[in-house]
């Protein structure tokens, strides 16, 4: 049997209508993921409700509403094969009100293509998206220059955005030597899977090639079994069968496992990714498993599955650094606002507002600071109304990032530097 291509987890990310299912919608098409059929029932489909050029979005877009609405609302996931990985794509909606999703898509990505519209560059979503994924630790970024037919595929103007996107991700600590920046148009299909001959000054990667260019993922195996819960299902003749990307360690069949905060444990009976049975689940796996001894109601999407010999972490208390995105007053002391961490999403209370700090160098600028507001860097110390799991990123990566949401809106991003666990 052939090794098995390792697996890499590439979220898309980008300002709203910028193109970001249309560009996965033409590269499923082209890499033969979607039937021809089903495009061209989109095709009259979209003509019929007015959202002409809207099929490639809607292979992604599958729930009805959001085929109504025009807009990305869940997180979709979709396998595509490279010579070398086997890419799981994450559409990762663009709204404002959908970002928290956002959040929990960009968190399981090991890398992000950012999808810029050549004519309208960059716009507060872009900006926004890049210190996401910049906090919630994507090192890796594709820059798809996306609907280069609408300026005639003009050098001149790709060269303009370009360098507005490349202060930007420089800004945010991304070296730019490293980056792809490709010149696209996802509805036609230039330079998504096939090179294009409409700019014959581009010589570099198309998207589908620049895909083997990532670095694979680090893989955590020596660290304890992490696997945050998305969702939990009773199925009919099995049981209990927990959904979750395994973030770190190894799940086998056999094992105890115990679920945080609850603190239910229950024992692996089967353990499947994509339908087909699996007898160890390794970092970067989404699987199914299905557990003894626990039910559907015992446990929750949020909850975090681990050895009981080296149980995930319930905080009483955590310290992190954080970024303050936006906020349209000021955080000080007392406010509650939510903390969404891995898969879980629980109002955290700001309780002590330590230093606030320097964010390109890291030096403290101001101990016990009265508030912070848009654009500091501050170090804080956080302590949930109910309980959950969080861990401290050196340990454990995955779980030590998180990014705080209020009023409809992401307000900062940041990661865990200590955690004082619940006795």
């Amino acid at each position: 049997m052939a090794k098995e291509k390792e697996h890499i987890n590439v979220a898309i990310i980008g300002h709203v209508d910028h193109g970001k299912s249309t560009l996965i919608g033409r590269l499923l098409y082209e890499a033969g993921q979607i039937p021809e059929h089903i495009i061209e029932q989109y095709r009259k489909e979209a003509e019929q409700k007015g959202k002409a050029t809207f099929e490639f979005a809607w292979v992604m877009d599958r729930l009805k509403e959001e085929r109504e609405r025009g807009v990305t609302i869940d997180v979709a996931h979709r396998k595509i094969e490279t010579n070398k990985y086997i890419v799981t794509i994450i559409d990762c909606p663009g709204h404002r009100d959908f970002i928290k999703n956002m959040i929990t898509g960009t968190s399981q990505a090991d890398a992000a293509i950012l999808v810029v519209d050549v004519a309208e560059c960059v716009q507060p979503q872009t900006k926004e998206h890049v210190f996401l994924a910049r906090t919630l630790g994507i090192n890796q970024i594709i820059v798809a220059m996306n609907k280069m037919d609408r300026v005639n595929y003009d050098q001149k103007k790709f060269e303009e955005c370009k360098e507005k996107v490349a202060k930007l991700l420089k800004l945010v600590g991304y070296k730019i030597d490293e980056v792809p920046f490709i010149p696209v148009s996802a509805y036609y299909g230039d330079n998504v899977f096939k090179r294009s001959d409409k700019m014959p000054w581009y010589n570099g990667p198309t998207i589908f090639e620049a895909f083997d260019l990532l670095k694979p993922p680090i893989k955590l195996i020596d660290k304890p079994l992490r696997i945050p819960i998305q969702d939990v299902y009773s199925i009919k003749g099995v049981g209990t069968v927990p959904v979750g990307r395994v973030e770190s360690g190894v799940l086998r069949v056999g094992d105890k496992v115990i679920f945080e905060p609850p603190g239910i444990v229950g024992e692996v009976k089967s353990i499947e990714m994509h339908h087909e049975p699996l007898q160890e689940a390794k970092p970067g796996d989404n699987i199914g498993f299905n557990v003894r001894g626990v039910s559907k109601k015992d446990i929750r999407r949020g909850d975090v599955a681990g050895h009981p010999d080296n149980p995930p972490t319930v905080a009483k208390d955590f310290t992190a650094q954080i970024i303050v995105l936006q906020h349209p007053t000021a955080i000080t002391v007392g406010y509650t606002p939510v903390v969404h961490a891995h898969t879980a999403q629980v109002a955290c209370r700001f309780v002590e507002l330590q230093k606030k700090i320097d964010p390109k160098t890291g030096a403290v600028k101001e101990e016990n600071p009265q508030f912070l507001k848009t654009g500091d860097a501050a170090i804080v110390k956080l302590e949930p109304t109910r309980p959950m799991v969080i861990e401290k990123v050196k340990d454990i990566p995955p779980l030590g990032r998180f990014a705080v949401r209020d009023m409809g809106m992401t307000i900062a991003a940041g990661m865990v530097i200590d955690v004082t666990p619940r006795k």
